[in-house]
């Protein structure tokens, strides 16, 4: 016979498991976001539809290298402010709504590298408010954020040699959401393939969102202990949705779906042309499953399946 004590454990995890309407509803107007896509690979664009289904405004959004997740959201006019490093959606173009947002004006941007956001999170994830770097020093974009966002990086000198530094001030996200191939109910999950900076922003962020393409028993997870790259006590929720990062892609889950990413470019490079991409595929549809659908549903899903051996 199982003890209260279990029994209120397990109550306690089924809690973290949440519809992506749910999760969503626990995201404030304003809350600053960390994005764990990359490019056209692994976007949480179940989660991103959902947000503007909900049409959650004012967002803070920040992102080592932005897709269609972070473009989508611009798109819509739900973003103030990004602090990113950069972004595409690879060989089908460039992130277009974002770009038109940066050259009118319409959305504050603090554009630093990559490896600057990542330390970033790395600082919010040690608990300190700075972290000292090199990383874009004698740089043109130095040059820029020395004038735009003093309040991002600042200089000077270590207090045991003299040597010159960057202090980049901490990145400490409101809500990290990650779209990972497989969790537990308890939160703890695996990354296949390239991690990019998740488990930093999961572990500087306040709250972390993870939405898994599939949830296991926390059974499977302890067979294999060293894949977990983060840990449960890191995770507030979990949402299970298959195929929740399409048309970008999942590796060892499926592909990208190219064909709805030339669509996609195709219909961003205008606003009219994104209003129209907006109201079909995401406000003409009631949740992600009835996307799915209208998008070729199962069939097209099969064919973008990854084959079990090579991942893609």
């Amino acid at each position: 016979m199982r003890s209260d004590s279990t029994v209120r454990e397990e109550a306690r995890v089924a809690d973290k498991v949440k519809t992506i309407a749910e999760a969503v509803e626990s995201v404030p107007d304003g809350a600053h976001i960390a994005l764990g896509g990359f490019a056209i690979a692994r976007n949480p664009i179940a989660f991103v539809h959902e947000l503007i289904r909900k049409q959650k405004k004012n967002l803070i959004i920040s992102q080592a290298v932005m897709g269609l997740d972070t473009d989508l959201l611009v798109g819509a006019g739900l973003v103030k402010k990004l602090i990113v490093g950069g972004g595409s959606l690879d060989r089908f173009g460039s992130i277009n709504c974002v770009n038109r947002a940066r050259d009118t004006g319409s959305v504050a941007a603090i554009n630093s590298s990559s490896l600057s956001i990542t330390f970033g999170y790395l600082a919010g994830a040690l608990g300190i408010s700075f972290i000292p770097i090199k990383s874009m020093m004698a740089s043109e974009m130095l040059e820029v954020l020395d004038k735009e966002a003093p309040d991002y990086v600042r200089h000077g000198e270590c207090p045991f040699t003299g040597e010159k530094y960057l202090m980049l001030r901490a990145i400490t996200p409101d809500i990290a959401i990650l779209h990972v191939p497989i969790a537990d109910r308890k939160g703890n999950c695996w990354i296949n393939g390239p991690q990019w900076e998740n488990a930093e922003a999961a572990k500087a962020a306040r709250r972390t969102i993870l939405i898994t393409e599939e949830l296991v028993p926390t059974e499977y997870i302890q067979r294999s202990p060293e894949r977990t790259i983060i840990p449960g006590h890191r995770v507030d929720m979990v949402v299970h949705q298959a195929y929740g990062a399409h048309p970008t892609s999942v590796f060892g889950s499926y592909d990208f779906d190219a064909q709805h990413l030339q669509l996609y470019v195709k219909h961003s490079k205008t606003p009219e042309g994104m209003k129209e991409y907006l109201d079909k595929y995401v406000f003409g549809t009631k949740d992600y499953w009835e996307y799915l659908e209208m998008v070729g549903g199962a069939r097209m899903m099969d064919t973008i399946k990854a084959e079990a051996i090579w991942g893609y």
